[in-house]
């Protein structure tokens, strides 16, 4: 019961996204076209939202669900772990028109052959996991 404000969280994402179109496939075929401006702005709408939330979470030091201190660590600055993790980001956002987001959206909006695409997500993520410490991070 005490996750109830997550789900709602949730279902409230998941309809913006969907009203949004920022589930369409479509759209995202145009934006990697450069046909269209519409995911481009929600993308940039997203990232200023998200700078917003961490200058807030920053001032006010916010906790998380357990009552822990939210840090921010400063992590190397290295331009190459960045196009290879943004190369192989854009390519799985290309080839199946979704990106972890959208992605579980379209599932509950019943296109259930993104279940495929969700169990490789996740076995990337498990196999990220596996290999993490022999990458040069």
């Amino acid at each position: 019961m005490k996750f109830i404000k997550f789900l709602i969280v949730g279902m409230i994402f998941g309809i913006i996204m969907t009203k949004s179109e920022a589930t369409s496939w479509y759209r995202i075929q145009e934006m990697f076209r450069f046909q269209s401006f519409h995911m481009y702005g929600i993308i940039g709408t997203a990232v200023m939202i998200g700078v917003i939330g961490v200058a807030l979470i920053k001032k006010f030091n916010v906790r998380d669900f357990s009552g822990e201190p939210i840090q921010f660590f400063p992590k190397e600055k290295s331009i190459m772990r960045y196009l290879a993790g943004g190369t192989i980001f854009g390519l799985g956002w290309a080839l199946t028109g979704a990106c972890p987001g959208p992605m579980v959206v379209n599932i509950g909006y019943g296109f259930l052959t993104f279940g495929i695409v969700f169990v490789f997500a996740l076995l990337g993520t498990f196999l990220y996991g596996v290999v993490k410490d022999k990458l040069p991070h």
